[in-house]
């Protein structure tokens, strides 16, 4: 299964592709999407939507993870990083790609066995899970991170989403599930 991972964000975006076979996992691809500065937020969130949509048409993923917006006492950053998410997710529905989210806490134990991980550390382990030879530039590794985390917790996802198909993510601590393909969530 190949899974997109996405750290959005309106000045930089991380995008990284992996190949899940059961645990075994393998970096397909991996990109920090750098939004030109001088462009207005309705260029910066276009210059997203293509971006991650060139990558879908690409690499042909089955299904994008994001990790799930956490709460920050800067309410301007929350709804940037909001709108960037969004894009992230037409560009998936628009690709008939299912999206799953992740806290932050479980994305990092996924990859670090502790949910308070810290970036360099988490892009340290990213390093090591897909053993390359260098770490990815952070926003690469944090996108590659929440695909880790699905890679992880997707196979008992789709074991649940069989059982009870109105409810995908049922079960699961920290995930939730959308279809997008006629917009579904738990």
């Amino acid at each position: 299964m190949r899974i997109l991972g996405v750290d959005p964000g309106t000045q930089r975006t991380g995008a990284g592709i992996i190949e899940a076979s059961g645990s075994r996992y393998q970096m397909v691809h991996a990109e920090t999407i750098k939004i030109p500065e001088t462009l207005p937020i309705e260029g910066k969130l276009h210059f997203i939507f293509n971006r991650l949509s060139e990558i879908i048409r690409e690499y042909r993923p089955q299904v994008l993870a994001l990790e799930n917006i956490f709460y920050s006492k800067n309410i301007r950053s929350m709804l940037k990083i909001g709108e960037a998410r969004a894009c992230a997710m037409l560009a998936a529905s628009q690709h008939s790609l299912n999206v799953v989210e992740y806290l932050p806490t479980r994305v990092k134990k996924a990859v670090s066995s502790n949910g308070r991980a810290g970036k360099g550390q988490v892009q340290e382990m990213v390093r090591m899970l897909l053993n390359l030879k260098t770490s990815p530039e952070q926003d690469a590794a944090d996108a590659l991170a929440v695909a880790i985390c699905h890679g992880h917790y997707g196979q008992f996802q789709e074991l649940v989403a069989r059982q009870s198909p109105g409810h995908p993510a049922k079960g699961i601590p920290g995930a939730r599930a959308s279809r997008w393909a006629g917009v579904r969530g738990a």
